[in-house]
C-alpha cells in the first residue's frame, strides 16, 4: 500500500518538516518501532558508499582558440595523459584509467601507476591549472595546427563527471589460490589465501537497500562527489538477473549506475585519483542515493543489515581472469568485517578498498541536505532493467581469426 508520493515528500521538505534516517539509522529505528510505525513516519532513507569506480571520466569543452583549432581527429594530452578527442573541435574526455605514453606500466612488473586518468579528474576538480597539449591536422575553418596552454575548471564552458559503471550491486571478495603473489583491481592478493580483499559498503550501499530498483531510476537525483548529480541510465554490466537471496539482494555483482553530474560542484574530498600497484589508475568516487519511502515493501528493503548481505569469494589466479563460474564460497558482510574470514578451513584476514566510514559519513551529508531544504528528491522517469526485464550481462562471444 502507498503511504506517500516523492511530490508530498518534496512538499514536507520544503516546509521543513521531513524525517529522514540514514540506512544504518533505520535498521534501529525500525527494531524499536516496527515496520508499519516506522514507515508511518519516516520519509527518506539516505545511503552512501565511497570506493575505487574504474568506469569512470570527465568529459570538458575547453572553449575556442585563436585562430581556431580542431581537436577531433587529432591529439590531446592533459598533464601528459590522453584524453580522447573524436567528437568536434573542442570538446574531450579523459578517461580515470588513462595513462601517459611514457609510464612504463607492468614492463617492470609490478608497476607503479603513479599517475593517470583520475588523477586528472581530481586534480581539475580540485581547481589545479592542468597543462594542455594538443596537435592537429589543420582545416580551412580550424586552421591551427598545435596548441599548448593551461587550462582550469573555473575557466571551462563545461565540465562534466560522466561514469557508465559506478555504485555496484555486491561484489566478489578476491583470494589468491596460487603460489605467488598478484597484483589485481582489488589490490595486492598474496598466496596460498594469505589474504582476501573486498569493496562495498555493505548495509550503506545504494542498490543493496533497493535490489530491485524501485525507486532508483533513470533521472534519480544523487549526491555526486560532493555535489549534485543524476543517474542517466543502468550502467554497464547491469545484470539485475544475478542470482539473489530469499531478500532479494544479489549474492552476486547484479545492479550498476552509470551517473552523471557537474563536475565544478564537485570536491577532492570525495572525487579522488588512485593508484593500484601492478594493475593502474582509477578514480575513488563518492555516491549517496536518497531513497523515498513509498511503502512498507521500500522501507524493509532499507533495514537490511551486513549479515543479511553475502557475497562470492573468488579465486583471482585463476577463476576470475579465465571466466571460470568456481565459487569457493559466500560470506556475509558482517564476517568481511570482523577482519577475518573461514576460505578452504583457513582463516584469512580480510581488508576493504570501500570506506564504511566515508559512506556514512556521505548518508549523513545527504541526510543534512534533505532536512536543511538543500536537496529535494527526483521522480525518475523511467526505472533501471529489474528481474523481470530478463537483461543479464553477456562476456564477449569471440570469432575464430588469429587469437593471440
Amino acid at each position: 500500500m502507498a503511504l506517500r508520493t516523492i511530490e508530498e515528500i518534496n512538499q514536507k521538505i520544503k516546509k521543513g518538516n521531513v524525517v529522514v534516517f540514514t540506512a544504518e539509522e533505520i535498521i534501529g529505528m525500525v527494531k524499536e518501532k516496527g515496520l508499519k510505525k516506522a514507515a508511518e513516519e519516516v520519509d527518506v532513507v539516505t545511503t552512501g558508499t565511497f570506493g575505487p569506480m574504474c568506469s569512470s571520466s570527465a568529459y570538458l569543452n575547453i572553449g575556442h582558440s585563436n585562430p581556431r583549432i580542431k581537436l577531433g581527429g587529432g591529439k590531446v594530452y592533459l598533464n601528459s595523459v590522453p584524453a580522447y578527442a573524436g567528437f568536434a573541435a573542442v570538446d574531450i574526455i579523459i578517461g580515470a584509467t588513462a595513462l601517459p605514453d611514457d609510464d612504463p606500466r607492468n614492463r617492470n612488473h609490478p608497476g607503479e601507476f603513479n599517475y593517470g586518468g583520475g588523477h586528472i579528474i581530481e586534480e581539475l576538480t580540485a581547481g589545479k591549472d592542468i597543462r594542455l597539449e594538443a596537435t592537429a591536422y589543420g582545416t580551412d575553418c580550424y586552421p591551427r595546427k598545435k596548441l599548448e596552454t593551461f587550462i582550469n575548471i573555473k575557466d571551462l564552458n563545461e565540465a562534466v563527471l560522466f561514469n557508465m559503471r559506478n555504485s555496484y550491486q555486491n561484489y566478489n571478495v578476491a583470494v589468491n589460490l596460487s603460489d605467488k603473489t598478484i597484483y589485481t583491481y582489488m589490490g595486492i592478493l598474496r598466496p596460498h589465501l594469505a589474504n582476501a580483499n573486498y569493496c562495498s559498503a555493505g548495509q550503506l550501499s545504494p542498490l543493496l537497500n533497493d535490489p530491485h530498483y524501485k525507486t532508483i531510476g533513470i533521472g534519480t537525483k544523487i549526491f555526486l562527489g560532493g555535489g549534485i548529480g543524476y543517474v542517466a541510465w543502468q550502467g554497464t554490466q547491469h545484470n539485475p538477473m544475478a542470482l539473489r537471496g530469499e531478500n532479494g539482494v544479489p549474492k552476486r555483482t547484479a545492479g550498476t549506475l552509470a551517473v552523471i553530474g557537474d563536475l565544478k560542484q564537485m570536491s577532492p574530498e570525495w572525487v579522488v585519483g588512485t593508484s593500484f600497484v601492478g594493475y593502474g589508475t582509477t578514480l575513488t568516487v563518492g555516491i549517496g542515493v536518497p531513497i523515498p519511502i513509498l511503502s512498507e515493501e521500500i522501507l524493509k528493503y532499507t533495514t537490511v543489515t551486513d549479515d543479511e548481505i553475502y557475497a562470492a569469494v573468488v579465486d583471482y589466479s585463476d577463476a576470475y581472469p579465465h571466466m571460470k563460474p568456481t565459487v569457493l564460497g559466500e560470506v556475509n558482510y558482517a564476517q568481511l568485517k570482523t577482519g577475518k574470514i573461514t576460505v578452504q578451513g583457513k582463516k584469512v584476514p580480510t581488508a576493504s578498498f570501500s570506506s564504511y566510514a566515508k559512506a556514512v559519513e556521505i548518508a549523513a551529508t545527504l541526510k543534512d541536505w534533505i532536512k536543511t531544504g538543500k536537496f529535494d528528491l527526483t521522480q525518475p522517469v523511467a526505472p533501471l532493467p529489474g528481474v523481470e526485464s530478463g537483461l543479464t550481462f553477456k562476456p564477449l562471444k569471440e570469432r575464430a581469426i588469429n587469437n593471440v
